[in-house]
């Protein structure tokens, strides 16, 4: 488990948090620069998630011939999935290694949860890391598919919460991509400041 850091509200630069030693041949990823561009760049992938909600939707009134929704019971979901972010920076923040310390914090400037190291990290591990937290939207999208009908609010509420464990991570997914795209297998990646290098 690595030293977890709660810094609360971040009023400062994200980079602060991040400062690190980089080696000589270290190459920059291409990655926007500025964070609320990497949040525009990220809308596909929320695209995506919202797009697997609603496939899930059809799919399960198909199967039980009615539109499995109550709006109470979906709200309640979405708004466990929402308190749920914190739980989604500590799965970022569990999935380093024991060396590495993580700071996990609410940066109110761009509305979001965030998980900030610059350990450095194997270009699989980073992946790894980036990806687990989706496992809050595809376990509960799950059991909303697998729930029987007379389950109805408890399948919905699940619906809700996937609602926002598909669509959270999709900064995270924007990341991978980039990471996969932009640099080589066997790497390692690690953040520096508010950029990200491989070498």
């Amino acid at each position: 488990m690595p030293h977890i850091k709660w810094l609360g509200i971040i009023k400062d630069n994200l980079g602060r948090y991040q400062e690190s030693k980089l080696p000589d041949d270290a190459k920059k990823v291409d990655m926007p620069e500025d964070l609320d561009e990497i949040m525009v760049k990220s809308i596909p992938f929320c695209i995506g998630g919202i797009v697997i909600i609603m496939f899930s939707v059809i799919a399960k009134s198909l199967v039980c011939k009615e539109f499995p929704f109550n709006p109470i019971w979906s709200i309640i979901g979405f708004v466990v999935g929402f308190l749920a972010l914190i739980i989604h920076e500590l799965l970022h923040a569990v999935a380093f290694p024991k060396a590495a310390t993580v700071y996990i914090g609410i940066y109110p400037k761009s509305y979001a949860a965030v998980a900030l190291s610059a350990y450095p990290l194997k270009r699989w591990r980073f992946v790894f890391m980036s990806l687990l937290p989706t496992i809050l939207g595809i376990v509960p999208i799950v059991l909303f598919l697998l729930l029987p009908p007379y389950m109805k609010n408890l399948s919905v509420f699940f619906l809700g919460m996937s609602m926002m464990g598909l669509t959270s991570p999709s900064v995270d997914l924007y990341n991978v991509y980039m990471v996969l795209r932009g640099t080589p297998k066997g790497c390692t990646v690690q953040f520096h400041g508010e950029d990200l290098y491989y070498y």
